[in-house]
């Protein structure tokens, strides 16, 4: 049931399309997924989905859809696929990204739109993903090793590090803010248990405080995307004007047609008038199909501001450790040429120069392995990432690959060596052939029951 104070809140909001709006929580939430091209590359939806499918206006490859357990099936477990909320795609979708850029999501699990941003910039890019929550920042990499993402950095600390850590940095930044989640409430009872009046306002105020981290670190002409999924005015436009007022160096903007035609204005707001607080764009489930969102696009001008960035902290590996891992890879793979090998922890990653930050690091660029009685362990983010630049490649029909998602070995005919197997063009993982069988590296905590 929904709380009455709520009820009360958005029948002032909406005026006479309250009863529309209510009559969508009688209906179930629709389910969506986007395309992940990174790993599915230029196929066509139609070759991908063997079920119906509905296209998002505004997202070229998100869709609607009514499949049950899709969670279990080799396109979600190998990226090429990602669940994800209408409304939730248009975040990024909002921005006008390019190849090359440098992006930060700085509230970024589950990873659907870090994902998203890397498949916009592609591999000349580079990705900062950060989720302040340990435990969430675990299921963002979780989710960016399956989805073949190599060009990101994953840390889990305070926005407040990277307003120290960046200055006048990156093209565009993603601020996804914690909030009250009523735009939720049709898909998460919790949220409708967590949902009191008090906590729209602790809200507000930890979304002010996280965008105040993100102002300067937006480079001259940047852009700064906020985003919630609530419908409150006070984590909405009063925030964004909050911000607005406090940094002149940042204006609101027009966010693109196809995105405003499935949205509201946003909500003017007395003694506002100086600010077109209408180009905010508002998601609700009586206008698109989706749940609740809210976007907000700024850009930056300020008196070109030197760029800062902290000193790369990854460590050089040791000699044995480059001699073991650069045999592995000359019997293996090949890898971008721009790369290097480098340590994080006990990992030896491939990654671009410059971007390990002083701490808290939870991914660098691809996870090669780890070094064991003289040889090299491969990680499976390396299979799921580079599986294309494997020597050795084993391609399962569809009953195999559910038996390889379930920890089975198989037969195989290729020769001995670690391999990337695929499916339907897909790497899902890998694994070592020998003696005629495959040997299955997929992951224990990720296999089908």
């Amino acid at each position: 049931m929904l709380p009455e104070a709520f009820i009360n809140r958005m029948r002032a909001l909406l005026g006479n399309e309250a009863e529309a709006f209510f009559a969508t929580y009688e209906k179930s939430p629709v389910r969506a997924l986007r395309i992940n091209r990174i790993k599915a590359g230029n196929a066509a939806a139609e070759a991908l989905f063997p079920f119906p499918i509905t296209p998002i206006p505004y997202d070229a490859d998100g869709y609607i859809f009514a499949e049950e357990h899709i969670g279990h099936t080799p396109l979600h477990h190998g990226g090429g696929i990602y669940v994800q909320d209408p409304g939730a795609m248009s975040a990024v979708a909002a921005l006008p990204l390019k190849e090359g850029m440098r992006v930060a999501d700085l509230c970024a699990a589950p990873g659907g739109k870090s994902a998203q941003l890397a498949a916009a910039i592609g591999e000349s890019g580079l990705l900062y993903a950060n989720e302040y929550a340990s435990s969430r920042a675990k299921i963002l990499v979780s989710n960016l090793e399956r989805l073949g993402v190599t060009n990101a950095t994953v840390t889990s600390t305070d926005t407040a590090d990277y307003k120290k850590w960046f200055s006048a940095y990156f093209d565009a930044v993603v601020v996804d803010a914690p909030c009250s989640g009523e735009g939720m409430f049709r898909k998460n009872e919790v949220a409708i248990e967590e949902w009191s009046e008090e906590n729209v306002r602790r809200c507000a105020d930890r979304q002010k405080e996280i965008l105040e981290n993100a102002a300067p670190t937006v480079r001259d002409g940047g852009y700064l995307l906020y985003s919630t999924c609530t419908f409150s005015v006070e984590e909405n436009e009063e925030t964004v004007l909050h911000f607005l007022r406090a940094h002149p160096d940042y204006t609101l903007i027009e966010i693109e047609t196809a995105i405003r035609e499935h949205t509201a204005d946003g909500i003017s707001l007395p003694g506002a008038e100086d600010i077109p607080l209408r180009f905010c764009r508002r998601f609700y489930p009586h206008i698109a199909e989706g749940e609740g969102q809210f976007l907000a696009l700024m850009q930056r001008k300020t008196n070109d501001l030197p760029t800062i960035i902290y000193k790369d902290t990854s460590s050089v590996p040791s000699k044995e450790e480059v001699r073991v891992a650069e045999d592995f890879i000359k019997k293996t793979l090949t890898i971008p040429s721009d790369v290097q090998i480098r340590r994080v922890g006990d990992r030896l990653v491939l990654l671009k120069e410059g971007q390990i930050p002083p701490r808290s690091v939870f991914l660098a660029g691809v996870c090669l392995g780890q070094v064991e009685k003289g040889r090299l362990v491969p990680h499976h983010q390396l299979f799921s990432a580079y599986g294309n630049r494997f020597l050795r490649k084993v391609v399962l029909d569809d009953a195999d690959a559910l038996r390889y998602l379930r920890g089975e070995e198989l037969a195989t005919e290729e020769e001995g060596g670690f391999a990337a197997v695929f499916h339907n063009g897909i790497a899902l993982g890998g694994g070592k052939c020998a003696a005629g069988r495959l040997k299955n590296h997929y992951p224990k905590g990720l296999r089908n029951p």
